[in-house]
């Protein structure tokens, strides 16, 4: 608005639109005259000067007027214009207030009104008033209370008032469902060509009602949102989006929004962006919506989604969205990081291999990362401490997706503290092994180029409860700087066909971004055999299982199963996981260590004799729960956790799991 091409079409459509006005208020004035059933004296009445006035305006004027844009925009006749005119007259002059009244010959009636339209105008017609007319449908004019159509009160609808006079903004009754969306991000090189194939397919179209619904598939939702801008950009469209979740819900309300969304994408030359990609999420009534919009609305119209959504009655034109290649994220990184990035020493490829990250959260994770640097004091970038907070940046840009769908851990525990025998621990070292050079093995070395399957790497983790299968899991978390999440299966099991499979669905589309480590506890209930097919929920049930097994072997990062019962599990899992680790009941040597290990150094403790400890036959479990409720009787007494702390709270822990103790496994403790 502060060019001075805009300021002087601001000013031209000014004295325009009020040169426009004029006319039509000799046209009142003419009716109050007494003249009005003398239609070519109507006519040849009008004021020459303001006739002039109007001409000399629109000439002036570098694009065309506002006016005569709404009029061909939604085909106005010239009395629909001037029955327009004479609504906004009476918001723009004082004088037409007094004029309207005089005209219909009652004081009380100063406001315009169908009959006074009419009579009044030139060229008048009767359909401009039914509901199918522009004027109507549109909702250009507002019709109030009355008891008689042409004698109730009209009004200007004010978004259409404000853009005849040149000022441009969202209708407030949209205002709080649409929002404009712009992307900043630069589109990598195979979404340019996305941008540029969706432009050309709209181009091609005979008019902006003939556009097909654009459909944009795929996970990458960034890249989605970033093709769809620079496609409307280069058509010279402004483009908004609409959340699904956000629209209302009833027939009624949905027909409105449409209505004044056409009407406002006229008005601004405005595509729709409708996001479906939290779908899962919608209930069927909204979706019932969704449908109803997609069908119904002829403006330009763009959908995004993960998967196609079956779309009957409109002409539709599909485009999958990968998600960034390895090479795309290098390049990105490196572009963003600038002169940091050659101190990263190729770094920059264990962060592609873990993250799979979209444009958008790599100049976040950055931006982020080199702004630590700058407030920490630390302008150098020193090769290591930068890898080490652009990690922690990129998992903090992965973890909202998975947030509300699992707990996450915070992995502490380290080798140390885990007490296994020698191959179970190597095997486990083996685990975190393969996911640390997955990426030199799958996409240096050339395995991935032989096909996705198998490429998952898997572990189950099996023994009795407490023997330290959740604790491993944290232990490889810990090791390789990952998020852990134990899946909450009372969130994920579902009684409802085909629920439990999207949900699962959901996270390991989530925590394919980040590689998170998935940890599911008790997998047996998951994860069990598939059984003889005798009804359709067993059908179901097989397919969900099937589903899973893929799913497993596609998974980018390290996904943990655990379980009490080995034999519980499909076959067809424990012949397609790669690791599987026995967590066997810990020995007495075994328990000598965890005791060893199982108070913090900053625990004040007392004649502690972890071999008379160890003689209890318990699992590592139950180890820490007897050691932690002997530190809060300790610390009840201000005292140092001793042996008859350890002995009261071991004889809790053993009620509590049903367990007897015999005199030789407390005897001389205390």
């Amino acid at each position: 608005m502060n060019s001075p091409e805009t300021a002087n079409w601001y000013e031209a459509n000014k004295r325009y639109l009020m040169s426009a006005v004029a006319l039509v208020c000799e046209s009142l004035e003419f009716r109050s005259s007494g003249l009005q059933d003398n239609p070519e004296q109507n006519n040849g009445g009008q004021n020459k000067d303001a006739k002039k006035a109007l001409q000399e305006a629109a000439s002036a004027m570098p694009a065309p007027p506002a006016l005569d844009t709404l009029c061909e925009i939604f085909g106005l006749s010239s009395f629909e214009r001037d029955l327009l005119l004479l609504c906004a007259g009476v918001e723009l002059d004082s004088t037409f207030g007094p004029l309207c009244a005089e005209a219909q010959g009652d004081p009380r009636r100063n406001y315009p009104t169908f009959s006074l339209a009419l009579a009044a105008l030139p060229d008048a017609h009767w359909s401009a008033l039914i509901p199918s007319s522009p004027l109507r449908h549109w909702r250009l004019i507002e019709i109030g209370n009355g008891d008689k159509l042409t004698q109730s009160p009209l009004h200007i609808d004010e978004r259409v008032l404000h853009y005849l006079t040149g000022v441009q903004y969202l209708d407030e009754r949209l205002a709080g469902l649409i929002e404009p969306l712009r992307v900043s991000v630069d589109l990598v090189p195979s979404y340019r060509v996305q941008a540029e194939h969706l432009a050309k397919v709209w181009s091609k179209a005979a008019s902006i009602y003939a556009l097909p619904v654009v459909q944009l598939c795929g996970d990458d939702v960034t890249g989605k949102h970033s093709i769809a801008a620079a496609a409307c950009s280069s058509l010279g469209l402004n483009l908004s989006m609409v959340p699904a979740g956000s629209l209302p819900v009833t027939s009624d309300e949905i027909d409105a929004f449409i209505r004044l969304w056409e009407r406002e994408a006229a008005l601004s030359s405005n595509a729709l962006l409708l996001d479906c990609d939290e779908i899962d999420l919608i209930d069927a009534a909204r979706e019932k919506v969704i449908n109803r919009l997609i069908e119904r609305i002829r403006s330009a119209l763009i959908v995004t989604s993960k998967e196609r959504r079956v779309i009957s009655q409109r002409l539709v034109t599909n485009f999958d969205i990968p998600k960034l290649t390895a090479g795309e994220q290098r390049t990105i990184w490196n572009n963003a990081l600038g002169p940091a990035a050659s101190n990263l020493n190729g770094k920059v490829e264990s962060l592609v291999s873990q993250f799979n990250l979209n444009t958008q959260a790599i100049h976040n994770a950055c931006a982020e990362a080199l702004g630590n640097m700058v407030e920490n004091g630390n302008t150098r970038t020193d090769q290591e401490e930068l890898n080490s907070i652009l990690w922690d940046a990129c998992l903090i840009q992965s973890r909202p997706h998975l947030d509300n769908l699992a707990q996450r851990i915070g992995p502490v525990a380290t080798w140390d503290e885990l007490v296994l025998p020698e191959p179970q621990t190597r095997t486990l070292h083996e685990i975190a092994m393969h996911v640390k050079q997955r990426f030199k093995v799958y996409d240096e070395w050339g395995f991935a180029s032989k096909g996705s399957r198998g490429l998952g790497i898997s572990a189950l983790f099996t023994g009795e409860s407490g023997t330290g299968k959740t604790m491993a899991a944290e232990v490889i978390a810990n090791e390789l700087h990952l998020d852990l999440y134990r899946i909450d299966l009372s969130q994920v099991v579902s009684k409802y066909i085909g629920e439990t499979e999207k949900n699962l669905r959901r996270i390991f589309d989530a925590a394919e971004g980040g590689g998170a480590i998935l940890l599911f506890d008790e997998a047996d209930a998951l994860f069990g055999k598939r059984s003889e097919v005798r009804d359709s929920h067993d059908r179901y049930a097989n397919i969900e299982v099937s589903y899973l097994l893929q799913r497993m072997e596609a998974y980018r990062g390290l996904a943990i199963l655990t379980t009490n019962m080995k034999n519980a599990l499909d076959t067809a899992f424990l012949r397609r996981i790669r690791f599987i680790v026995q967590f066997p009941f810990p020995d007495i040597s075994q328990r000598a260590g965890i005791w060893q290990h199982i108070f913090p150094l900053s625990t004040p403790t007392d004649r502690l004799d972890v071999n008379k400890l160890a003689r209890l036959n318990v699992a590592g479990g139950n180890i820490r729960n007897i050691a932690l409720n002997a530190a809060f009787l300790a610390a009840d007494e201000d005292q140092p956790v001793g042996m008859r702390h350890i002995l009261y709270a071991a004889r809790s822990e053993c009620a509590k799991i049903e367990k007897s103790l015999s005199e030789a496994e407390i005897g001389g403790w205390v």
